[in-house]
């Protein structure tokens, strides 16, 4: 299949040229990358040693639509702008939020302006794969999302789902390239740091949403992210008060079973604790659960790289499933530390 990826130059986009570079399927014909146009592929992503002597391309929409396939690893809101010129026939997979939240109103408070509406959600593990498989475009979820909702849903039924505290440290890539002052080495190294604090994180609202469709009722969550001294990765802390005697075997048994058909998230030995070098350079998510009994709570610990489970090899994932392929096809690749 002809598949063009979409602001490749950013971090979110040289994994998905990274990993597609492996694929069986899918074939790299178009790479765009507006504000680096005529830039060596190499000189933003040197480890992509096999694009040397290629450049990225202006976008436009006529080889967008020359595409069978499309990834959009572009800043939230640029997809939107977009879409209304592409050909219906093109598979869309979009990294970004545009199209992730049902609520309009929650798209204006979190991201502001005019929300561009939404489309199938696609988090594997936790959507129909009928309702992916059957899309032509598809919302790859936020990171943050991803580790926060993989680590909490087998529980819903167990828990107070309106007081679930969160907190989650993620690695600097998570922010985007733009350079920032706060997300120099100079600044990162040796220091960790909340950041939207109290509330108002623009993942908080799809991960809601997602998790008030599976338990078909109202779920808050209260939510902490930290930025951590490392590039890439997301390590999750989830809590919530048990709302019925459960012990850890028990529910242990319940993730078991709730993620038996995953080919991607794995609940941990006990004893075993989440690590994100564990699963750098994967579609891989770990998920370690205790029960805190002195204030019976249940506890979960998980880990996903936020470039792979968390962006590209989620959007990949998902590709597969749109296009009736193995769904770990190309992503059947371990961890590096």
């Amino acid at each position: 299949m002809k598949t063009a990826v979409v602001g490749a130059s950013g971090y979110a986009g040289g994994e998905l040229l990274r990993l597609l570079s492996n694929h069986p399927k899918f074939k790299l014909s178009y790479i765009a990358a507006g504000s680096n146009a005529g830039e060596p592929i190499t000189n933003l992503h040197p480890q992509l040693t096999n694009f040397t002597g290629r450049n990225f391309e202006e976008t436009e929409i006529a080889k967008i639509n020359n595409s069978d396939l499309v990834f959009f690893a572009l800043p939230h809101g640029e997809s939107a702008k977009l879409i209304s010129q592409i050909d219906p026939k093109v598979k869309v997979v979009d990294l970004g939020a545009d199209f992730r939240l049902v609520d309009g109103k929650k798209w204006e408070k979190y991201y502001g302006g005019k929300h561009a509406g939404s489309w199938v959600y696609a988090l594997p593990e936790l959507v129909d794969h009928k309702l992916i498989s059957s899309a032509n475009k598809v919302a790859n979820p936020g990171c943050y999302a991803t580790a926060i909702a993989l680590s909490i849903a087998p529980a819903l039924s167990l828990i107070n789902a309106e007081d679930i505290v969160v907190v989650a440290a993620s690695g600097t890539t998570g922010a985007g390239r733009s350079a920032k002052v706060n997300l120099l080495g100079s600044e990162v190294m040796n220091n960790l740091s909340s950041y939207k604090f109290g509330g108002i994180h623009q993942h908080t609202p799809e991960i809601e949403q997602i998790l008030s469709s599976i338990s078909k009722a109202s779920v808050k969550i209260s939510f902490t992210p930290v930025l951590a001294p490392m590039p890439r990765g997301i390590l999750a802390t989830v809590t919530a008060k048990l709302t019925q005697q459960s012990s850890a075997e028990q529910i242990r048994e319940i993730y078991q079973t709730f993620y038996s058909g995953s080919k991607f998230v794995r609940l941990l030995p006990v004893g075993s604790m989440p690590m994100t070098s564990a699963v750098l350079g994967t579609n891989n998510a770990q998920i370690q659960i205790a029960v805190d009994e002195h204030v019976n709570r249940l506890v979960i610990s998980s880990a996903i790289d936020n470039l792979g489970k968390g962006a590209a090899g989620q959007a990949i994932q998902n590709a597969n499933l749109m296009c009736d392929l193995a769904e770990d096809a190309g992503l059947e690749i371990l961890g590096v530390r």
